[in-house]
């Protein structure tokens, strides 16, 4: 069997089974065909209810931006033979995911809604439990789709995209059964992430500018009270605002990308460290500047809201893509300096061939 691409003919590997395997599907490149079918619901969503599309986690669907955006970066590109049979099956769960999304409005979105009231969700938060839903569809498509295309390897091609919408669905649900401060082994770096903010704001208003009167910052366990420039302004801080959302879905990328990496466990470790770290340092940074907010720029309640309902991912999600790219780049630059100095090595190390010996020279 031959199909014809781009003026020049590629032929195709027929599988066991007589499924056919191709690198092109309807025309397209198969890596471009998978990807775009895989977020297809999600196009669909943006097309349909752009307005949901905000960048708070727990206050639309702006995560299915970022899972659209792992999907993409980890399949385009890759060089993996797909069947034609499978990616049908793939473009019917699709179809099904995008019937989910376009029933809500016609009362499905209120069946959920009233699901959640009778599991004793508090109203303030039932947007969680009905936004969880949304991305554990997405997640149970993206992964029974990559594992129809891929097999039981497809955790080792693409990983991240799942695994950001499964564990945002995670959070969701933690946010909407265990709200503010109930859900106590969560709750408990709070604090500590406040001494930090007291000291930063205290020691920025005794030594650089002048941002408040009296006592600038004050913490005590889960409040901080503010005196800036503003006026006063009370923050009563609980998990998911203190950047355990970010660690939890830093945690499940970082697996997923280092699991795919073939380098030694202990440089695995360091990475995740790093990385551990710097997410931790992100959500400091956050706080802090959620609170120069308060400080310098408004108090009004509404204003900071907005701010803080976008301050979170607005750092998070790009110090998640830096961080992924250097770690990208030392390894292939590692990589690339291993192999030449064992083309260097093997180089130096070919052996000499020994001259032939002289011919007897003629008597005279």
């Amino acid at each position: 069997m031959v199909s014809a691409t781009g003026g020049r003919e590629e032929k195709t590997v027929p599988a066991p089974g007589n499924t056919t395997t191709t690198t092109t599907i309807f025309g397209l490149n198969s890596s471009v065909a998978v990807t775009l079918v895989l977020i297809s619901p999600i196009i669909f969503t943006l097309v349909l209810y752009s307005d949901t599309f905000e960048l708070a986690w727990n206050e639309g669907r702006g995560g299915f931006i970022f899972a659209m955006a792992f999907i993409a970066a980890e399949l385009i590109g890759i060089r993996q033979p797909v069947s034609q049979k499978k990616f049908l099956i793939v473009v019917a769960l699709a179809a099904i995911a995008i019937a989910y999304f376009a029933a809500l409005p016609y009362g499905l979105r209120d069946s959920i809604r009233e699901v959640g009231l009778s599991y004793d969700i508090r109203k303030e938060v039932i947007g969680s439990w009905v936004w969880m839903w949304d991305y554990l569809v997405m997640a149970l498509f993206a992964g029974t789709s990559l594992a129809v295309l891929f097999g039981k390897k497809w955790y080792k091609i693409a990983p991240a995209g799942v695994l950001y919408l499964a564990g945002t669905a995670v959070i969701l649900s933690l946010d909407a059964f265990f709200p503010y401060d109930t859900l106590g082994p969560l709750q408990f770096i709070v604090p500590i992430y406040l001494q930090i903010d007291q000291a930063v704001i205290r020691f920025v208003d005794q030594n650089i500018m002048d941002i408040g009167k009296g006592s600038v910052a004050t913490a005590r366990d889960n409040m901080l009270v503010l005196n800036g420039l503003k006026g006063p302004f009370a923050l009563q801080v609980f998990w998911p605002s203190a950047g355990v959302h970010s660690m939890i879905i830093y945690t499940l990328v970082m697996l997923a990308f280092l699991l795919k990496m073939e380098i030694p466990l202990r440089r695995k470790l360091v990475y995740f460290a790093i990385g551990t770290f710097g997410t931790a340092m992100v959500n400091v940074v956050r706080i802090i500047a959620l609170s120069f907010y308060a400080l310098v720029v408004t108090t009004n309640v509404k204003e900071w809201e907005a701010f803080h309902s976008v301050a979170g991912e607005i750092m998070f999600l790009p110090w998640l893509g830096v961080y992924l790219a250097i770690v990208m780049f030392t390894e292939r630059k590692r990589l690339r300096k291993k192999m030449q100095s064992s083309a260097a090595g093997g180089s130096s190390s070919s052996p000499t061939v020994p001259s032939p010996p002289a011919a007897p020279s003629p008597p005279s």
